[in-house]
């Protein structure tokens, strides 16, 4: 079970007011340490199931090695602290650390242990009891402490007086704290972040929208105080260390960094890789991006899930008719049929390949009969379902539609243009009419729209 340490300031009157609601929202057993002076923790101090709860007098920033102080040997830290700032009603988390000078408290180029899977199971607990008027959201790293003894985040209220005095917020922040109980510090996808504001919006849709956590964020302003990337590669590395993470995702353009990456040999990927990777097995990811295509120039994830793959053409012309009938429906079909596809105009339409799983069986494709009579023939195989499922999509337009050897047939009967000009119609809204199946009158005589129908047949080559 992971046990977790509250830090309570009483330089914070939200801290003070946060930790009365953490004592009335759970059953604490009372304790004294008289080892310890009152103001560096000891004295009276709380435990509960999964926690204990101590009080300091300093400033969260200004405490050394917190975690010290705990009998429990905590897994997890968390700070009860005050936010300020021109933000509002705000419940806010961070991690703590120095990317460059230390200003506020801590020791400058240095991180503290963060704790990414907490951060995400902190903002969830915030949506869960946040007052109608707060935002919930999450901060870059900024100020101390940096030796704080075990992974630990801080859990704030904020924005001004009116909130770190409200009743509602706190016990907002409180409920959220105890959440953390038994909440591990890490999981097994963890990214860091380089620049964006401060607030961090990049950043949190990952961790609400995605398995991945988010450890040490650097935004602009720290990335700038921190100076040139590659004169400060020790920080860089502590921020991958103090994350457990190897990957990371920058927010904006620093070429210099960006190449200083490439040197540290970490993973620098986009929030679309993040997005459509989210819990797929890196190893298939890696074999995906090597067979099919970058993520990056389109590549996306299906629903079919497979230890291995094997990369096969879809049919072009089929998949481009039955887009232009029904765009969703076919990504819809290609998702539900695939391990991965390619993709054209920037993600919106499906490309012409497609990864599928390498056990599938290989389907006959020389099968006669209507489509409608086949379409369950073959489920072991994701091409000819795909097939008969772009078949389906076409005979919402055609007359009839049957699959003939390496070929779809789609047949329909539509209005021909030539035939409507060797009747005199004029090009125009009559044409328009005719195509609607309206009659329309040329020199007091009537055309009708089957007097310039043609019967069609295409060929859809499998």
């Amino acid at each position: 079970m992971t046990t977790l340490a509250i830090v309570e300031s009483r330089a914070d009157r939200a801290s003070e007011h946060v930790c009365e609601f953490l004592r009335e929202n759970a059953d604490w057993e009372r304790r004294e340490d008289d080892a310890r002076p009152a103001e560096d923790g000891g004295g009276t101090y709380y435990r509960t199931e999964g926690a204990e709860l101590r009080s300091f007098d300093d400033l969260h920033i200004e405490l050394e090695a917190p975690a010290e102080a705990f009998d429990c040997d905590p897994d997890l830290l968390v700070f009860a602290s005050r936010h300020s700032g021109d933000t509002g009603p705000l419940l806010t988390g961070h991690f703590t650390g120095n990317f460059g000078p230390a200003e506020f408290g801590g020791e400058p180029d240095a991180l503290a242990d963060a704790a990414p899977n907490a951060l995400a199971r902190l903002l969830e607990a915030f949506d869960e009891y946040a007052p109608e008027e707060y935002e919930v959201g999450m901060e870059g790293t900024h100020h101390g402490p940096t030796d704080v003894g075990c992974p630990s985040l801080f859990a704030e209220l904020g924005s001004g007086d009116e909130q770190w005095d409200d009743p509602a917020g706190a016990e907002a922040v409180a409920r959220a704290i105890l959440a953390l109980r038994d909440v591990d510090p890490h999981r097994s996808r963890q990214v860091v972040g380089f620049g964006g504001n401060h607030y961090a919006p990049r950043f949190e849709r990952i961790v609400r929208e995605t398995d991945w956590a988010v450890g040490h964020v650097a935004p602009d302003w720290a990335l700038e105080a921190m100076g040139h990337p590659t004169a400060h590669r020790d920080v860089l590395e502590r921020a991958f260390d103090a994350s457990d993470a190897e990957i990371a995702l920058l927010d904006g353009e620093w070429p210099v960094l960006e190449e200083t990456l490439a040197d540290l040999d970490c993973r620098l990927v986009g929030e679309t890789w993040l997005q459509e990777v989210d819990g797929r097995p890196l190893e298939l990811v890696d074999r995906i991006e090597a067979d099919l295509g970058p993520i990056a120039d389109g590549v996306r994830f299906g629903d079919c899930r497979a230890d291995e793959i094997r990369v096969v053409d879809l049919p072009a012309d089929l998949v481009e008719t039955a887009q232009g009938i029904d765009p969703d429906r076919v990504r819809t079909i290609v998702e539900n049929h695939t391990v991965a596809f390619t993709t054209d105009n920037g993600g919106t339409r499906v490309g012409s390949r497609a990864a599928i799983p390498a056990s599938a069986g290989d389907a006959a494709d020389d099968r006669d009969g209507a489509v409608g009579d086949e379409r369950d023939a073959d489920t072991s195989d994701p091409r000819r379902a795909i097939v008969d499922d772009l078949a389906a999509v076409l005979e919402t337009k055609f007359d009839a539609v049957r699959l003939e050897a390496g070929a779809v047939v789609a047949e329909e009967t539509a209005f021909d243009p030539k035939l409507a000009r060797e009747a005199g119609v004029p090009e125009g809204p009559k044409f328009g009419a005719l195509a609607d199946g309206e009659p329309v009158t040329v020199d007091g005589e009537t055309v009708s729209p089957e007097r310039v129908l043609t019967e069609r047949t295409r060929r859809f080559p499998i």
